[in-house]
């Protein structure tokens, strides 16, 4: 199926809409059934059934499926905010005296996650490549995470090697494709068993957006959504479904065009003499270019780069000269951002992270690209004088 009619009017047509252009908004908290055996059955499979808000409801049920549908997964499960998706998804996984592997850079609270599960019992290693995951692996190895691009470096690996190693190994994948998009990356069609998104970035694409999401198959979905879906209590909103639905119209493109926007800035950040290096995957000058070719149809807008110089005065110095890019965490939407981890993140995080003092992380929005390379060169100018 079309990844374009998914976006647009995939699902929409149901007999519960009533021809509306916009599908409605079931607000209700509460659902009833004729007899007390029909509501026993409903609460049985309260993962497919509408019971009560907090399971799901017609709108939540139509971003699920459009989410799936994009993934080309068999379930998806929407949550009130990418965190919700990322926790409840391990923590569906793994047991007390459970390993997990991390692969390269993931999202922040993600690893600040898998530490607060060491309460429990459950351990994690990070790992910068399968080689250094071979010497890492344990018997009570259960899961593999990652992402790519990974997060900051946006390094770019195999997925689908990647995922034959766990494969052969016994343990379940799973990989955050927020950078992507389902539109650019289906890791699930690579051999990964689940994918999780912030559905707050590029999906949503107008920052008024906090969700979302894991997709994978039902064997796995299922035993989530009735589990830590429920008792985590992270469900999401119809109104921010409606959101999701309405941004997910646009995406094919808005993606077109931050793709567009964003290699034109990379390209040229990639020749400024005041920049050490541009960390895209869509320039021939990223070591994953090739990888990331065979394994992507499209590139985001979210990259960085590293300034020429080491000290954290300079890099605020030049976050606080932009014009057009406003200083902010997140990213996928309309305006611009930018921010830099050494002025907000803690020193001993950053040095194991590997990020240097001069990364700046850029979110190229839909602004003219002319005037998005006029603002960092006058920046970068006054950073070299």
């Amino acid at each position: 199926m079309d990844d374009e009619w998914i976006c647009g009017r995939f699902a929409e047509d149901e007999p519960w809409a009533l021809g509306a252009v916009n599908p409605p908004v079931f607000e209700n908290s509460v659902f009833t059934f004729e007899t007390a055996e029909e509501l026993g059955e409903a609460i049985r499979n309260e993962d497919e059934r509408y019971v009560y808000w907090r399971g799901t409801n017609p709108t939540v049920d139509l971003a699920q499926r459009k989410l799936a549908a994009l993934e080309r997964g068999e379930r998806a499960k929407c949550f009130g905010s990418g965190m919700g998706a990322i926790s409840a998804t391990i923590s569906s996984l793994v047991s007390a005296g459970d390993h997990v592997l991390v692969l390269g850079a993931v999202y922040g609270p993600t690893t600040q996650f898998l530490r607060y599960l060491e309460k429990f019992g459950v351990t994690h290693t990070h790992v910068e490549d399968l080689a250094a995951a071979d010497s890492a692996i344990t018997a009570s190895t259960r899961l593999l995470y990652f992402e790519s691009p990974s997060y900051m470096a946006y390094a770019v690996v195999d997925i689908a090697g990647v995922a034959a190693w766990a494969r052969e190994r016994g343990l379940v994948t799973v990989m955050d494709n927020t950078w992507s998009t389902p539109l650019f990356q289906k890791p699930l069609t690579m051999g990964v068993d689940l994918v999780v998104h912030s559905l707050s970035k590029y999906v949503g694409g107008h920052s008024d957006l906090v969700g979302g999401v894991v997709v994978g198959p039902k064997r796995l979905i299922r035993p989530l959504a009735l589990t830590e879906y429920q008792l985590y209590g992270a469900a999401m909103s119809p109104h921010d479904a409606a959101r999701v639905i309405k941004g997910l119209r646009t995406l094919p493109v808005r993606m077109a065009a931050h793709q567009e926007r964003g290699l034109a800035v990379a390209a040229f950040l990639d020749d400024h003499p005041a920049v050490r290096a541009v960390n895209h995957p869509g320039l021939p000058s990223h070591p994953g270019h090739a990888i990331a070719l065979r394994q992507m149809s499209g590139f985001s807008s979210l990259f960085s780069l590293v300034l020429d110089t080491d000290s954290r005065q300079e890099v605020a110095a030049f976050l606080n000269k932009l014009r057009h890019f406003r200083i902010g965490v997140s990213w996928g939407g309309f305006e611009s951002l930018v921010n830099a981890p050494a002025l907000s993140t803690e020193e001993s995080v950053r040095v194991a992270m590997g990020i240097p003092v001069g990364l700046v992380r850029l979110s190229v929005g839909l602004e003219p690209a002319d005037t998005l390379i006029k603002d960092l060169g006058l920046a970068l100018e006054e950073l070299r004088a």
